[in-house]
């Protein structure tokens, strides 16, 4: 069951088409990563969501039913440019921008108390924002942004300018969020992040939609039938070991051991090992599971190669 449908949308700015019938559907509760390289359209895609700006063709679905204005209250979207009012005073700020998405005053404030001892940045409630780090301002922005409960999130580089320790921190809140019922856009390209969060995934480069589908199964389908070997006592060529049958890339490690990258054109991982255990001492034996940053790049460059051919 989806919560959100994005069919076929076309977006077009003057001579340039910033997206070519996009269509992506997010299911409800589950972290949706949104990639793409810079100017793929992702952003442009963001802002449609929000209704920021209206698509020129195609259709936006929430819940099933047409994206509306009231939807909005349902939405909390942390843009990748963050934009508060630098002589503000933060806590002031935060509650200004939570009434703006339908809470009231006294429990804008009774939220954001909470949120604020969580973060660890309640004595900044009477600082302005100007004296805030660049950290410190986007913690802040996300509570705003989460703070009305909403049930889509749409974080837009939400990690940037962030210590690995409050990357974590976030980490852990976006994850629970999800557990506690939320569904969330993520658009990142830090790609050991999508690994770690996204259920989900779509791949917009040049304006267009080049793949889409669960995290698992996309990296199930690009492995390459290749595994790593560790192994002692045999000094000599696995190639001849195997008579040729499969390619092979070895390397000699510490303490007499060495190591094999073993790629099967044809065969299997029982029949390789069959072949080789009665030569050497294995040590470990693991198949190569391609990153989604291995992925990601390999399909833009496909999907430019080709554009040129």
């Amino acid at each position: 069951m989806s919560l959100f449908n994005a069919n076929n949308i076309t977006k077009r700015f003057s001579n340039h088409t910033a997206l070519k019938s996009v269509s992506i559907e997010v299911p409800k509760q589950s972290i949706f990563g949104l990639l793409g390289p810079n100017g793929a359209g992702k952003t442009t895609l963001i802002r449609i969501m929000n209704q920021i700006t209206a698509p020129d063709e195609g259709e936006l679905l929430f819940n099933s039913e047409k994206l509306q204005p009231k939807h909005i209250y349902k939405i909390g979207y942390l843009p990748e440019e963050r934009g508060l009012y630098k002589k503000m005073k933060v806590g002031e700020q935060a509650i200004y921008l939570a009434q703006l998405k339908g809470l009231s005053r006294n429990d804008a404030i009774k939220k954001l108390k909470y949120w604020f001892e969580k973060f660890d940045i309640g004595t900044w409630w009477n600082r302005k924002v100007e004296e805030l780090s660049k950290g410190m301002q986007q913690k802040v922005q996300f509570i705003v942004t989460i703070l009305h409960e909403p049930e889509l999130l749409i974080f837009d580089e939400p990690f940037s300018g962030f210590d690995p320790i409050n990357v974590n921190l976030l980490k852990e809140e976006i994850l629970k969020l999800k557990k506690d019922g939320a569904t969330i856009i993520f658009s990142t390209h830090n790609m050991a992040s999508v690994e770690e969060l996204c259920d989900h995934i779509a791949l917009i480069n040049q304006s267009e939609k080049i793949l889409e589908g669960k995290v698992s199964e996309i990296k199930t389908h690009y492995k390459s039938n290749t595994f790593t070997l560790e192994y002692s006592g045999y000094n000599g060529s696995i190639k001849s070991i195997t008579n040729n049958q499969f390619e092979v890339s070895q390397t000699n490690l510490e303490d007499g051991r060495s190591q094999a990258t073993i790629k099967l054109n044809n065969g299997d991982a029982n029949q390789l090992l069959g072949i080789l255990i009665p030569h050497l001492k294995i040590h470990s034996f693991n198949e190569v599971i391609p990153s989604m940053n291995d992925i990601f790049i390999s399909r833009v460059a496909e999907s430019n190669a080709s554009k040129l051919n």
